[in-house]
């Protein structure tokens, strides 16, 4: 079961609020933009959700000035310990660094 929404390349979170009893979410992967949306129920919140996709893409002149969510670069903070270790590692493997972290998060993610 997957628990998040999807839609011309964007996801999006399904969250639920007990206080004011909606389901809600935000487009993930965006570092320039907060997009939410919301629901009274389910089919109410993947409307809003697909209207905000939407809304976003064509709220640009310049189609390459929008921002595609998760480009394929990222900054990770593991700390000099684990660096020192994963550098290592992945020499030992005969490996770049960049290789070795792509095929720990490949095994990891492979049941997305």
């Amino acid at each position: 079961m997957k628990d998040y929404l999807e839609y011309k390349g964007y996801y999006g979170t399904v969250e639920y609020s007990a206080e004011d009893d909606i389901l809600y979410g935000r487009i993930i992967g965006l570092r320039r933009s907060s997009i939410t949306y919301e629901g009274s129920g389910l089919k109410e919140l993947k409307q809003d959700f697909r209207d905000a996709v939407n809304d976003y893409i064509s709220s640009f002149d310049d189609p390459s000035k929008i921002e595609k969510p998760c480009k394929g670069t990222f900054n990770v903070r593991i700390g000099p310990e684990l660096h020192v270790k994963a550098v290592l590692k992945a020499r030992e493997n005969s490996q770049t660094l960049n290789t070795f972290v792509k095929e720990a998060i490949r095994k990891q993610a492979v049941d997305l």
